[in-house]
Order: C-alpha cells, then structure tokens, then sequence
C-alpha cells in the first residue's frame, strides 16, 4: 500500500512547525481560528496513520481517498472544541492527540455508509483535506444562490445555461449570462475568504486553482 504524498508537508511555513507538540499545535489551532496552518501541521502529523487504517478497511482507493476526506473534515470540526485533558479523565486510559485521532478514524471507518466509487467526485490530488476544509468554510460565507451556483458548477460540471434553467424553475430569475458573473464573481470571493497562510501553502507558487478542484465529496 502506498501513502499518499502531500507536498504542503514541505511548505517552510510547516517546517516551522515541526517542533511543537502535540498539544501546542491543538492550543494554537484553538486560539487562531482565522489562521490555516496549525491544523495543516497536524494534518501532515498524523495523515500517514489516519490512511493506512482507512486503506485497509475500504474496498477500493477511490473510496479510501473519500473517506479519508470525510474523517479529517470530522476532525477538523471536532478539534475546536477538543480538550484532552477531560478527555483523559472521563476515560480509563490517558489520551493523547495521537490516541484521539486513532479513535475518531476508528468511529469513521465503522460509521462509514461509503457511496459507490463513480458517484464519487472528490479529488484527493485536487484538494487535499486541509484546504477542503477550508474551502467549505469559505463557501459557507458566500451568498446562498451564489454558493448553490458554485456548487453546480464545480461538484456537479453544470454549464451556466442549466444552472439558469434550474434557478429560473425555483423563481430565481437569473440568465446564463448573469450566471457566469456570479460563478466569477464566487470563485473570486471564495478564495479571498481562505486563509492567508491557506493560500500560502496551497496555491502561491503552484498550479492549483479552486476552479476545478471539485473540493466538494458527493454527499454534501
């Protein structure tokens, strides 16, 4: 079985986190909702353990890739309110962030309903769990019509002729013109919304751009 390679892992900006702790990473990620890379840092952590217990549990790697998406997406919303400390009192043995991962993977891989493999339309190489997160987060503060606009268009290859046809059915009044505005408009909106250090690590330097990422998994 191969892991797969995340090249962020190498960004100087996580470099220079490789030092702190466990715990310190958790504190600083808490502490710094607005900043990416403290959750990217206990990403490039604790991935290679979090995939090699998914691989082994799903059937294919298309599958695997999703779901290892879906269990750090769960960790990324659990973390915030994390505390180990608790967590290790109301438990028989003492937890660790490492221990705590291994756990919540555990409850993903159990919990797990996993969608036949071609109507999944998640990229592991197109958006790596970190920025998927964190471009979730950002279509979470676009406009509602524009955000159903960008979802049309990236998860589902939408053209502007048919988003308009389906927004015009639901009252929406807008033309395939006034469509392909907003798609701009969004795509433009949804990347100022990242993190500065999120867009550091993931697309400055680099040929990545968040259209055509397709950074949305099938079931959302």
């Amino acid at each position: 079985m191969q892991i797969p390679n995340f090249p962020e892992c190498h960004h100087p900006l996580l470099k220079s986190l490789h030092h702190y702790s466990d715990q310190e990473l958790l504190t600083l990620f808490q502490r710094h909702p607005d900043a990416g890379q403290y959750f990217t840092a206990i990403f490039c952590r604790y991935s290679p353990i979090v995939y090699t217990l998914i691989r082994h549990s799903a059937r294919s790697p298309v599958q695997a890739d999703y779901l290892f998406a879906i269990t750090w997406r769960h960790i990324y919303h659990e973390l915030g309110g994390l505390d180990l400390h608790q967590s290790s009192a109301a438990g028989s043995e003492v937890m660790n962030l490492q221990s705590w991962i291994i756990n919540i993977t555990a409850v993903c891989i159990n919990r797990a309903d996993l969608p036949p493999v071609e109507s999944i339309h998640y990229s592991l190489q197109a958006a790596p769990p970190p920025l998927w997160c964190y471009i979730e987060r950002s279509l979470d503060q676009l406009p509602p019509v524009q955000r159903l606009m960008v979802l049309m268009a990236q998860t589902f290859h939408w053209s502007e002729t048919r988003i308009s046809a389906y927004l015009q059915a639901e009252g929406e009044m807008i033309s395939p013109a006034e469509v392909k505005q907003q798609l701009q408009a969004g795509y433009q909106q949804l990347e100022a919304n990242l993190p500065e250090d999120i867009r550091a690590i993931y697309l400055e330097g680099q040929n990545r751009s968040l259209i055509g990422a397709e950074p949305v998994p099938s079931e959302s």
